[in-house]
């Protein structure tokens, strides 16, 4: 290297070193390389205590999703109001990317179940950006294994001469338990006595404990209890029997033109980077389609239907009108 070359470098690597100085002198400013999404941990929020559909869903991605993103997943619960209460902390949290929702089917109907009550709601649908939706399961209804009811039809003919008398425990207002009973009770023209709890796994509790008189669960969840001899399967509400449990009847195989399933989906916040947000689309759908998902849903009994953002939030927007609508019936009729 000639003279002439070594006196433009020295000057140049001194312009480099009074640019860095100087730089470093403003307060606030870091240099630092483009972080790589995920760099830690990422949070899945359920907004549902243990023991329920929600927490069995999370479960089951959590180590599919965390072997893709190649970072570990923390499940947090925050129950409350049917998954209101933790749907409305979450969004309170940094949108980056590093909190996701696992939000039930009830996360449609909260906010304008709130406005119908005269309340203002925790959280409105525009702040939630689909990712993805993970399974779709219809819910069983429960009674004791000792109650006096063989089939659901039984259940409404002791509602009809007791208006009120028959106690369910649910995992809130407007969750996935309530708008579940509240179908077939509008459709048999009966009246039920919901007492909420916090989640899915408490309303089950206090249903094996004799608190009440019956609830309903998702397939996967119900399952241990009715091997067990604890508790007998009276319908299912979907469309279809489910081969689970093949013997019990359909709502609408029983006479009740309702029909509801409870789906979980992730979310994140609107407004999140938006490398983030593919980031987080393309390894939710990767981890979707490992056989070690598929299996585990499958052992669960857990009906497997993935659906992209936009397919998902398509299916969430009509399923929650349909919710809605029953809301509305459910206050008129008050």
């Amino acid at each position: 290297m000639n003279s002439l070359s070594r006196f433009s470098l020295s000057r140049f690597s001194l312009f480099v070193f009074s640019s860095m100085f100087f730089l470093s002198l403003i307060p606030n400013f870091k240099i630092h390389a483009q972080e790589i999404f995920p760099s830690s941990p990422i949070n899945i929020i359920v907004a549902n205590p243990p023991g329920g559909a929600a927490d069995l869903n999370a479960r089951l991605f959590q180590e599919p999703w965390s072997s893709v993103l190649k970072q570990p997943l923390v499940i947090q619960h925050k129950p409350g109001l049917g998954g209101a209460i933790g749907t409305a902390q979450f969004l309170k949290l940094k949108p980056d990317g590093y909190n996701v929702l696992l939000g039930l089917s009830s996360v449609m109907v909260h906010p304008e179940a709130e406005r119908n009550l005269g309340k203002k709601p925790l959280y409105e649908l525009d702040q939630l950006e689909p990712i993805a939706l993970l399974s779709s399961d219809p819910l069983v209804i429960l009674v004791k294994a000792d109650a006096p009811w063989k089939t659901i039809n039984d259940v409404v003919r002791d509602a009809k001469s007791n208006p009120g008398k028959l106690t369910y425990s649910s995992s809130g207002n407007f969750g996935p338990v309530h708008i579940a009973i509240e179908m077939l009770a509008q459709q048999a023209g009966v009246k039920l006595t919901q007492i909420p709890f916090t989640g899915g796994g408490p309303a089950l509790i206090s249903l094996l404990s004799g608190q009440v008189d019956l609830t309903a669960q998702a397939p996967a969840v119900a399952q241990p209890h009715i091997i067990s001899g604890k508790l007998r399967a009276l319908a299912v509400s979907g469309a279809k029997r489910i081969p689970l449990f093949p013997e019990v009847p359909t709502y609408i195989e029983s006479g009740f033109d309702a029909q509801y399933s409870i789906w979980a989906g992730l979310y994140v916040q609107k407004g999140i980077p938006l490398e983030n947000l593919q980031t987080l689309r393309e390894t939710v759908k990767q981890a979707a389609k490992l056989p070690q998902y598929i299996t585990s849903l499958q052992k669960q009994n857990i009906v497997i239907d993935y659906r992209d953002a936009p397919d998902f939030q398509k299916f969430a927007e009509e399923d929650g009108k349909r919710m809605i609508k029953l809301i509305r019936n459910m206050e008129k009729e008050k």
